[in-house]
């Protein structure tokens, strides 16, 4: 598939992950911050349906924010806030006790930017996937993208920013609430690791449709 570029996420959602799997991936490092995005959000699914957990930052006094600039705000406890929403969504998941050690860090260690603690975020998801895909990160910002696929604002929470993905076609898998709601596509990938573990990978890649 043509190289793509994406924003930064927190705990990306399904379709973000297939990019990463399917070739070629530059994640955007010089835009201004988006608010209401998956750069500082994520969705995963609560004994009430879609929960979104989302990452205070500190207020920027200018115009835009760089987003390699933006510090994470711990004025309140979201760290513990956020655990304590992922273990009772999947703590009686089949896999949730297999991967959540890898990721406590996360909940428990302060980091300053959101930028560095996504991709650390990112590292510890590629490993826990067993794959390691080509990622390179843009050098300047650029409205317009050349000979890639932009997807930075095209995957987000908001319908209303959302674009047609011809190469994702989400694929069914077991979630632990779904007799409750039916099958939710393209939530965390949190969510399809706890729930599918080592069936991830091929579930992402059954999720990639080629040659469109």
């Amino acid at each position: 598939m043509q190289p793509v570029v994406l924003s930064t996420a927190y705990f990306p959602p399904v379709q973000y992950l297939c990019k990463l799997i399917a070739g070629s991936v530059t994640i955007e490092a010089h835009e201004s911050y988006l608010k209401q995005s998956y750069r500082n959000r994520c969705s995963i699914l609560a004994a009430n349906g879609p929960m979104a957990l989302t990452v205070p930052v500190v207020k920027w006094h200018g115009e835009k924010m760089p987003i390699a600039e933006v510090q994470l705000d711990y004025n309140k406890p979201w760290q513990k806030q956020h655990f304590k929403s992922i273990e009772s969504a999947y703590k009686s998941s089949p896999f949730y006790d297999y991967y959540i050690d890898d990721f406590m860090p996360f909940f428990e260690n302060r980091y300053e930017r959101l930028f560095d603690f996504n991709q650390q975020i990112l590292e510890t998801i590629l490993k826990s996937l067993s794959i390691a895909p080509s990622i390179g990160y843009t050098t300047s910002y650029d409205k317009v993208i050349e000979n890639k696929i932009d997807l930075r604002y095209a995957i987000s929470p908001k319908e209303s920013q959302q674009q047609p993905d011809p190469h994702f076609a989400p694929v069914e898998y077991y979630q632990v609430f779904a007799d409750r709601h039916g099958f939710t596509p393209n939530l965390s990938i949190l969510d399809l690791l706890f729930n599918e573990g080592p069936m991830a990978k091929s579930i992402l890649e059954q999720s990639i449709k080629k040659g469109e």
